[in-house]
């Protein structure tokens, strides 16, 4: 998924389905189609620690009181916080004081108590750079007729510095085109580029985790059999160019079983995708890969230095995943 940062965003969802209740089907109707995806995060992520120009000199308040580039800010004083704005009205009227800061870090509640400077432009400070969303392409894995509920991009969305996986706060995924392609290099992954049309919204987010986002749309389709991952010849549907997706050739090279999980190397033997990609590109992620016929898995990740070459995950990892995820929540 190719990921940009962004702020305020505000989505009202309605959650209209719960995950525990709900038995997924034999039969899935197989995605490709590229998707915008947006996601405002449970809290306010600290983005990174910097100093603060005062008339002493450089200064840097929240490092000092020990929060960390990745904690997710949750409470300042006595306010809670679940976006920028409030954060921005929370600190609106330091004077200088001492304020409690409380964090999640690693799923456990810290709190720090953190002394703002005064900047040269006149302002009270904490030292802090933030960031309370994402947005992005990715590319939708399968739709459930059956349940309404739709899988996508096979890994969780995480902040691109920490590698954290982000809390979800809320989240929705908007129907996108490509407009063009950044082929991958050895060193340098490649790029889908994506318009997407915040008009036309599909569906909710209500889990991000390791094995990808899901949550209830409407989407088309002839549904086909999930199966076994097996090495050999396989295919991925994929949109390369507007809204159309298109199958292209793979092979399935290893498999590997770990922690519970499947996940497999692929290689692109399609010539079309390599000369128009180099391989697999950041917002393919989510492809679903086809195998004899039945849906198998979904492309996760690219070999940065190996464009042609990446990761995949099961199908069935990705349907295991809803109900531990409700259950862990």
């Amino acid at each position: 998924m190719a990921i940009k940062k962004f702020t305020g965003f505000i989505l009202a969802v309605v959650f209209i389905f719960g995950m525990s209740a709900v038995a997924m089907a034999q039969e899935l109707i197989p995605g490709g189609k590229a998707l915008g995806i947006k996601m405002m995060t449970d809290g306010v992520m600290v983005a990174g620690v910097q100093s603060v120009e005062t008339e002493k000199g450089k200064a840097s308040p929240a490092e000092d009181a020990g929060i960390e580039k990745g904690d997710i800010i949750t409470r300042i004083g006595a306010k809670d916080i679940s976006s920028a704005e409030d954060f921005a009205a929370a600190i609106k009227n330091l004077d200088g004081s001492k304020i409690s800061v409380t964090v999640d870090r690693a799923g456990k509640a810290r709190q720090f108590n953190v002394k703002p400077v005064l900047s040269l432009d006149g302002a009270w400070k904490l030292g802090l750079m933030l960031r309370d969303g994402i947005s992005g392409v990715g590319t939708l894995t399968f739709y459930d007729p059956e349940s309404g509920i739709y899988g996508a991009l096979g890994h969780s969305i995480s902040d691109s510095e920490t590698g954290m996986t982000l809390p979800l706060g809320d989240g929705g995924i908007y129907d996108a085109q490509v407009i063009g392609i950044v082929p991958g290099e050895a060193g340098s992954p490649g790029a889908l580029n994506g318009s997407t049309d915040e008009a036309a919204f599909l569906g909710d987010i209500q889990i991000n985790c390791g094995c990808g986002i899901y949550g209830a749309a409407q989407f088309e389709g002839k549904p086909i059999e999930t199966g076994d991952i097996k090495t050999g010849r396989a295919s991925i549907y994929c949109t390369l160019s507007g809204d159309t997706v298109n199958e292209y050739q793979i092979e399935v090279k290893r498999i590997y079983e770990n922690d519970d999980m499947k996940t497999v190397q692929i290689c692109v033997t399609d010539p079309a995708l390599l000369e128009m990609t180099g391989g697999i590109v950041q917002g393919m992620s989510g492809s679903p890969i086809i195998q004899e016929g039945k849906l198998v898995g979904a492309v996760t990740h690219v070999f940065v230095n190996d464009p042609a070459s990446g990761y995949g995950i099961s199908i069935q990892d990705m349907l295991e995943q809803i109900s531990l995820c409700h259950k862990a929540a």
